[in-house]
């Protein structure tokens, strides 16, 4: 279906203000947003608009029990200037999956496809063309009721926007268990990119970084031993030649789309997997044994960060230099060269498709 979107172009861009030389993660927006509006139970006014700020009720009910969902990806360039969008429809498909389990109305794929690819279209010139840049597409849905009552809302805005960005993390990163506190239960949340998710990680975050980590690792919530994520990361650790990483089937883990696209890569590439619990004493004597050669986190932000160092309480693991890791850096030099529009062994790049088309 071909939806028409209503386009009020700004009368001056930002461009010019920004060094992309210089681009900090999530801080430089580009000119435009799409918007539309869930009413009376379908989507409607779909507008492109200046970037700009929002005006909204006090008793808006995202604010007060944060029915808000959202999707990143990446849209990047060939050697021609195309705009490539990789797994396009993956990310469509997942925030209605998140959708679903928030009690949020789901947006159609192809008005998400729509939605994005013209926004695109039109601010591609924010595309940055720098080794580990990117234009990061931000797409969310939100409740709009003004209400004080625990339901679901009756309205609902889903918007889009984009910001170019530079490497998430600017150097490998280090990571700390925390027992003390739980990401994600069995029939809970842990799959969706529901915003409370990511403001319940806030305060662990924080000790973490007190304690001198970046990152926390999640372990399970009841025997506190299983490894699920990390921050904004799925989790891969290469023991003795094999890449092991855990199952996301039960609903703790966020499926990532990086987490799939790479394992795909290393199965095609012939490389021994195994999606299976991974427990952190497993981690530990893997360490001891000197047979833990890689671990890294894989995420539409991170693309592939390197592991430096795994802590749990008392024990503080030092992984081998990142120079000798074959395995992870393998991988991100292949989805770099799927992003450039190098190859496209399994088909997940989409070229933009302008509006006037």
């Amino acid at each position: 279906m071909n939806y028409t979107i209503k386009v009020r172009p700004t009368m001056k861009s930002r461009i010019p203000t920004v060094d992309f030389n210089n681009i900090p993660f999530g801080k430089v927006f580009s000119d435009h947003i799409f918007e539309a509006d869930y009413i009376d139970g379908e989507w409607r006014n779909f507008t492109i608009k200046p970037f700009e700020r929002m005006s909204f009720s006090p008793a808006n009910m995202t604010l007060h029990y944060g029915q808000a969902i959202f999707e990143g990806l990446k849209v990047t360039s060939d050697k021609d200037g195309n705009p490539l969008f990789l797994r396009l429809k993956e990310h469509a498909k997942r925030l209605n999956r998140s959708a679903d389990r928030m009690a949020i109305p789901e947006v159609p794929e192809d008005l998400f496809k729509q939605a994005v690819m013209q926004l695109i279209d039109l601010d591609q010139d924010w595309i940055p063309q720098g080794e580990d840049t990117a234009l990061y597409v931000r797409p969310f849905v939100f409740a709009a009721d003004e209400y004080l009552g625990v339901r679901p809302s009756d309205t609902y805005k889903f918007m889009v926007f984009t910001c170019p960005v530079g490497a998430y993390y600017a150097k490998p990163v280090r990571i700390t268990t925390m027992p003390e506190y739980v990401r994600a239960f069995p029939g809970g949340t842990g799959y969706a990119k529901a915003a409370g998710n990511y403001a319940g990680s806030l305060r662990p975050m924080l000790e973490a970084h007190k304690k001198g980590y970046d990152q926390v690792m999640w372990l399970d919530g009841i025997e506190k031993k299983y490894i699920h994520e990390c921050g904004t990361m799925n989790l891969m650790f290469v023991i003795d030649g094999t890449i092991v990483t855990p199952p996301t089937e039960t609903g703790e883990i966020l499926s990532g789309i990086t987490r799939n696209s790479v394992l795909t890569i290393f199965k095609n590439a012939g490389y021994n997997i195994e999606i299976r619990p991974i427990t952190i004493d497993e981690v530990i004597e893997a360490h001891k044994a000197g047979k833990l050669q890689e671990a890294f986190g894989t995420g539409t932000a991170a693309v592939i960060s390197q592991v430096a160092t795994i802590a749990h309480g008392d024990v503080v693991m030092d992984l081998p230099p990142i120079e000798g890791r074959t395995i992870s850096r393998f991988a991100k030099a292949e989805i770099i060269a799927i992003r450039k529009g190098e190859k496209d062994p399994f088909g997940w790049i989409e070229k933009l498709i302008p509006a006037t088309v």
